[in-house]
């Protein structure tokens, strides 16, 4: 079992998952494995589809609202000592004399304490896990090179010589920051354009999990990248990718391209270019032919320039 745990927190377990999905879109964006509808059997034209449209501005601010009712309505004392009993008792241990835990946490619900301020209370004692945020190296581009040539090759070699280009001409690798936005908590996709992106010579960064829009436009700012890449599949790109347009250029950084990727209906591609995003690449998008779509625009900037 200590093994596990140790395996856990290095980050082994979720790695490897993270390199058996790499290998499997380079086959994909190969055509040596077969996704009809994405590679194979391509509709010319894909039938509109009625998507649900949630606000999530109006969810959030409502969610908000509620937070500050609860705290309003409670009794401020009794939650201070529920947050401080649930402390006390993960400082003790199991063998302590403080309470069992769980129990300790429903005392404090029942007084309205937060989840998040729940959290808090456990996090003075135990600290909170951070995945690691590396990403595999070579794992996608071995598969090509394992792969029978397929359509997307040609591909492949232009992103190669198209970045090799970039590089001979700025002195520098086109560099991105791949970032994950409010609580969108699956990012094994965006792991695996990492892996890609830095396969087809970039300089990919990859933001931790559960990021506000600032905070990723800070780390884009700190790690002079050229591009942002949000991957999206929670539908909260439309509230978060234009915050975090507004924080780039209230940092004074407008010029880090913002592009989108993920599960982004067609429908709200309108809405995000007007917001300034350079290009949104949805589902069953071939990666060489990504980054091919982010140079042209790096490459536009800088002629424009």
């Amino acid at each position: 079992m200590g093994g596990m745990v140790r395996a856990i927190e290095q980050g082994l377990p979720k790695r490897r998952i993270e390199d058996a999905a790499a290998r499997r879109q380079a086959r994909i964006d190969t055509g040596r494995e077969t996704v009809v509808g994405v590679n194979r059997y391509v509709r010319e034209a894909s039938p509109a589809i009625d998507v649900r449209r949630v606000d999530a501005g109006a969810v959030r601010d409502a969610q908000v609202a509620r937070l500050a009712t609860v705290r309003a309505g409670r009794d401020g004392a009794a939650v201070a000592r529920a947050l401080a009993a649930l402390t006390r008792s993960a400082e003790t241990g199991p063998d302590g004399d403080r309470g069992n835990l769980l129990a300790l946490a429903v005392d404090a619900a029942r007084v309205r304490a937060t989840l998040g301020e729940i959290s808090a209370a456990l996090e003075v004692v135990f600290g909170r896990y951070q995945a690691a945020s590396r990403s595999s190296a070579g794992v996608y581009a071995s598969e090509r090179g394992a792969s029978e040539r397929g359509a997307g090759d040609d591909d492949y070699a232009r992103a190669r010589a198209r970045t090799a280009a970039f590089i001979e001409h700025d002195g520098r690798r086109p560099r991105i920051l791949i970032v994950k936005l409010g609580q969108d908590g699956h990012d094994r996709g965006a792991r695996v354009v990492a892996s890609a992106f830095a396969d087809l010579g970039f300089d990919v960064d990859v933001g931790p999990l559960f990021q506000t829009p600032r905070e990723a436009a800070q780390m884009a700012i700190d790690n002079d990248v050229h591009v942002v890449g949000a991957s999206s599949l929670a539908g909260g790109h439309r509230l978060l990718v234009p915050e975090l347009i507004d924080a780039l250029r209230e940092q004074g950084r407008p010029d880090i391209l913002v592009t989108v990727g993920g599960v982004v209906p067609p429908a709200d591609v309108p809405a995000l270019e007007a917001a300034g995003v350079a290009a949104v690449f949805g589902p069953g998008s071939q990666i060489p032919a990504c980054a091919l779509g982010i140079l042209d625009r790096l490459e536009g900037v800088a002629r424009a320039a």
